[in-house]
């Protein structure tokens, strides 16, 4: 880390553009060795003020609705994406300005808006579900039994094809390319005699592909076989593998509670702040922490809303905490700032980044009006 941790008041998020420009780096080569386009997804991460930085790298932004589109339309520009499960009808004219590719969840919503649609002269395409399940988190399955995402090869309806230039599929999540390579094959099996047809093919997100043990030239072999063997652009929209391990959440221990163990109460919430703990559910690393009893003293660290199972896990530290220390959470920035929220009228963390030079900038900070405004 490349910051001093007490320029700020806590709790703040900070990214770290070196950290962060490693990942683009890496994003980059991809594209340049496989020939493919790759986009922000922004539902994992959203902080705009880096994406002129980030947009030197990728070829534009994902969105799954009009605000995110409008966000990376104004903030990155490049190529423009979307797919949403059900376009609302008072939104879509917007939509069809500033989106470069619109993706259909179904062909019902394709008939729907078609006319429309194709007197616009954007691109647009179907998402397929090609019914492999690669992984155990129902709830981030796209392919489980009953899924409201993407068409199947049961209900594909080839006699509605006209217009449509490109197909999307979304399976995987923080997965490796062995997985890809598995869902391809039943992509192929399932919806071959139209793969040739179609113009471009969205490979969706979910390739943690700058996690250290990522295999990348199994993911290039792929893509260079794929568009070879179909004649097809191919488009990669990863969100968690653009900001992996670049962002942190500094928070500051208020009290410590004894009862049967030891907790920490902090101003960071599990609940607001980093709400993946909860619902994912997972245990974020902490800098200078091992597991419960690895080091001399063990904590439960809980934050400060009345929710009783605020709870971000239990640590152990070489030294007693006391109040007034400062917990810096690793791997923060996505599913973060783009999740968090006010519950009890907890103040969001500020947002902050660690620029090249070591400086550290304030890019946001939050106050009651902010919690004000989202109620009536």
């Amino acid at each position: 880390m490349n910051f001093d941790i007490d320029l700020i008041e806590t709790p703040y998020y900070i990214v770290d553009e070196t950290l962060l420009i490693k990942n683009l780096e890496i994003l980059k080569d991809v594209s340049d060795r496989a020939g493919c386009k790759i986009l922000l997804a922004q539902k994992a991460f959203s902080m705009f003020s880096l994406y002129p930085l980030i947009g030197e790298y990728l070829s534009g932004t994902a969105a799954s609705g009009l605000y995110e589109a409008r966000l990376g339309h104004e903030e990155m520009g490049g190529e423009t994406h979307i797919f949403s499960t059900a376009y609302r009808e008072e939104e879509f004219d917007e939509i069809l300005s500033i989106c470069d590719h619109i993706v259909f969840n179904s062909f019902s919503q394709w008939e729907k808006y078609k006319n429309r649609a194709l007197a616009s002269g954007r691109e647009f395409g179907i998402r397929i579900n090609p019914e492999h399940s690669t992984q155990e988190h129902g709830i981030y399955d796209p392919c489980a039994k009953g899924s409201r995402l993407g068409v199947t090869a049961g209900n594909f309806k080839e006699d509605l094809l006209g217009g449509i230039s490109g197909f999307h599929f979304h399976t995987l999540c923080e997965q490796n390319s062995d997985d890809l390579v598995s869902t391809l094959s039943a992509v192929e099996e399932k919806f071959w005699k139209y793969l040739s047809r179609m113009k471009w093919v969205n490979f969706g997100g979910g390739h943690h592909i700058t996690r250290a043990d990522y295999d990348i030239d199994a993911l290039v072999e792929c893509i260079v076989r794929f568009k070879e063997k179909y004649g097809t652009e191919v488009y990669l929209e990863p969100g968690e593998a653009v900001a992996l391990n670049t962002g942190f959440l500094v928070s500051e221990v208020l009290d410590i509670v004894e009862n049967d163990i030891s907790t920490a109460i902090l101003d960071a919430s599990a609940a607001c702040h980093m709400p993946d703990v909860l619902e994912m559910p997972y245990r974020p690393d902490i800098v200078g922490s091992g597991k419960p009893n690895e080091k001399a003293f063990t904590y439960r660290l809980g934050g400060p809303t009345c929710l009783a199972g605020d709870i971000i896990g239990d640590y152990s530290f070489d030294a007693p905490l006391k109040v007034g220390d400062k917990l810096i959470f690793c791997d923060m920035a996505i599913y973060s700032m783009v999740k968090n929220n006010t519950f009890n009228g907890m103040k969001l963390p500020s947002i902050a980044a660690a620029k090249k030079d070591d400086t550290v900038k304030l890019i946001k900070s939050f106050g009651y009006d902010d919690f004000k405004n989202r109620l009536s």
